[in-house]
């Protein structure tokens, strides 16, 4: 079996010595090779080349950036035919990830530990058994996601933890939630919502302030402890929305509380939930900050999603 490893050397919670020691465990299983990303946008290019190569497994040591690179690489990759293959996702590598980054959504939305050696060893025994399973993406425009978008404000407050982290600051719960007070109660338009969404078929949605597509469940986590605006997403199913209207403080301080909740179910007027939607359109009469996987991509005023089910395998 040929394997690539992508490796982030600037991800957060590795040394040379752990990634030493976790391609000398790799290589006891597979034929390794070992690539570095140089760059933003530098995984992508190494996983699409590991697909056009033919290669069995492409594995990930990062983030979840990272992880959406790579599987942008592989989606936009034209592999060699497969005999036997049944469907396009068995026509690309299968994709393994490594817990790597300060939070890792994807990994432990898979079920894997949070800590990398834990994982490296799930991983192991998912290759030793040929233990795979198949799940759905998200793609917003022409760019692929595994587990959430945002446009509005959680974008927004993403954007901010990022200029903070370029200064020095280390990623903790704490920046996260003095960055969403900061952007919350001095640079949002609270009172003005701009967003509309549009669904086929379907009357347009109004007055929106913010959103949050969800492609699996948790949205994040802070700690151990999951975020869930959108409890039943699921990688087996369409997208999960949750949107925003006006952001009062008291609505807004209920609908945040309820993400923290056992139960979550935010509802009510201010809030509007769709369920395993296969397409759907965000416009904006003023830009909005957008991301994709916990990664701000800048502005929009119009974005468009589409649930694109079984189509990449991964090693779990």
């Amino acid at each position: 079996m040929r394997a690539v490893l992508v490796v982030n050397p600037k991800a957060t919670t590795t040394s040379e010595r752990s990634r030493d020691v976790l391609v000398r465990a790799l290589r006891s299983e597979v034929d390794l090779t070992v690539r570095y990303t140089r760059r933003r946008g530098h995984a992508t290019a190494l996983a699409r080349e590991s697909a056009e190569e033919g290669v069995d497994v492409v594995v990930t040591l990062g983030g979840d950036g990272t992880v959406n690179e790579v599987v942008n690489g592989l989606m936009a990759a034209q592999p060699p035919t497969m005999p036997g293959a049944a469907s396009s996702a068995e026509r690309l590598p299968a994709l393994a990830t490594v817990p790597g980054g300060s939070t890792n959504v994807f990994a432990r939305a898979l079920g894997l530990p949070r800590e990398w050696p834990e994982g490296t060893s799930m991983i192991l025994e998912g290759l030793r058994l040929g233990r795979y399973r198949t799940i759905g993406l998200g793609r917003a425009d022409d760019r692929y996601f595994t587990f959430c978008a945002g446009f509005g404000l959680d974008a927004a407050v993403i954007h901010r933890v990022e200029q903070a982290r370029r200064r020095g600051r280390v990623s903790s719960p704490g920046l996260y939630l003095r960055a969403m007070l900061s952007q919350y109660f001095l640079a949002s338009d609270r009172r003005h919502p701009a967003v509309r969404l549009e669904r086929p078929g379907e009357p347009a949605e109004e007055g929106l302030s913010t959103a949050i597509i969800q492609n699996t469940a948790p949205w994040t986590y802070v700690g151990d402890r999951e975020v869930n605006p959108n409890p039943g997403a699921s990688f087996d199913l369409g997208l999960d929305v949750l949107a925003l209207r006006q952001l009062r403080v008291p609505s807004t301080t209920r609908t945040v509380t309820q993400f923290f909740s056992t139960r979550p179910d935010p509802k009510g007027r201010g809030a509007l939930r769709l369920h395993d939607v296969a397409e759907f359109t965000l416009v904006s009469s003023r830009p909005q900050a957008f991301q994709l996987d916990g990664d701000y991509l800048g502005e929009r005023e119009k974005v468009r999603f589409a649930s694109v089910p079984a189509a990449l395998r991964v090693i779990c």
